[in-house]
């Protein structure tokens, strides 16, 4: 969404209870989180430039690129936004040998993120181009291939050395194969007794059983449960879901609604913040972080999703993918 718009206040889902008010905490608490992304990385490349004619070539816009920027995307985005709130956050993924990929190391380290990177010689590492005029995207073009099996097999050795020394793992799927052992390492985490939070992708949830939270959008969650026809209706859809995948609970991010938390404590929703929106991409990657984060520092799960809903309140008033840092969620 990249056309300015008001977020509208919609009543709260029939019998849920409402978030707590977000109180400070304390900086050095999130400094003691240590919080593991795994999962797909790209690097979201911008071009910027002007448009003042039509190509004779087709009826297509020239844009006379005049600036360039790249971000970290995908997993790396999430774990930046890990990092923007004061949390340790490490990032284990596979990229290629090639300039994108030395492109995301150096961001990285710029964003304060520690990198645990597999290199897959074969495989150039994921972009996302996207050509911009006047704050108007006009293309997106993507260059994306699977990793190598013994690349995805290296991921797994590495993820069970950081597993002990990180207190909440992270996994963010994008669909580009980066997880492809993601159920192993759900069950190798809980096991060690560690918060497993999915930002899961396509309709097999299967793969992220047990799972402590699981963090789809609307469309997502449509995708695999079917399309609700009331909230009373969602929320028996939910619960079966939960009791056959064993996930604790369910955080359902629902744009201008706001989000609602499934648990076994009942249901919880969270307003949107009123504010104009400028652009909605990356704000699932900021919720998982700041809900991650939060529980590394030791909040509840409720206080987690109340911090989690003001973040998004504030990325979404960001061009791009963008974060919250820890001054400007506490402000």
């Amino acid at each position: 969404m990249s056309s300015t718009q008001a977020m509208q206040q919609p009543q709260q889902p029939e019998n849920a209870a409402l978030a707590p008010e977000v109180t400070v905490v304390p900086r050095e608490k999130f400094a003691a989180s240590r919080v593991l992304v795994v999962g797909d990385v790209m690097l979201d490349r911008y071009w910027f430039g002007d448009v003042n004619r039509i190509s004779p070539e087709a009826p297509v816009p020239v844009v006379h690129v005049q600036r360039q920027e790249d971000r970290l995307g995908g997993a790396a985005n999430v774990a930046r936004n890990a990092a923007a709130l004061g949390a340790r956050a490490g990032l284990l993924c596979v990229v290629g040998h090639d300039e994108p990929g030395e492109r995301i190391v150096e961001l990285l380290g710029e964003s304060h993120v520690t990198a645990h990177l597999e290199r897959d010689p074969a495989l150039p590492t994921t972009i996302k181009l996207r050509v911009l005029s006047r704050q108007q995207q006009l293309l997106r073009v993507d260059f994306e291939k699977s990793p190598a099996h013994e690349a995805l097999l290296a991921g797994l050795a590495r993820f069970d050395a950081l597993l002990p020394s990180h207190d909440v793992i992270l996994m963010s799927d994008y669909a580009k194969g980066g997880l492809t052992h993601v159920t192993q390492m759900i069950a190798k985490a809980r096991a060690a007794g560690k918060s497993v939070l999915v930002d899961p992708k396509g309709d097999d949830w299967e793969r992220y059983r047990g799972a402590s939270v699981i963090t789809p959008n609307r469309a997502e969650l449509r995708e695999v449960v079917g399309s609700w026809k009331s909230e009373a209706d969602l929320l028996a859809r939910v619960t079966k879901l939960r009791q056959e995948l064993q996930f604790d609970a369910l955080l359902l991010t629902r744009s201008e609604e706001g989000m609602t938390l499934f648990s076994d404590a009942g249901v919880l929703h969270a307003p949107a913040v009123a504010r104009e929106v400028y652009d909605v991409s990356g704000a699932g990657d900021t919720v998982i972080a700041t809900v991650a984060a939060s529980l590394g520092a030791g909040l509840s799960l409720v206080e987690a999703v109340a911090l989690a809903n003001r973040a998004a309140g504030i990325v979404v008033g960001k061009l791009g993918t963008a974060t919250v840092d820890y001054d400007e969620l506490f402000q």
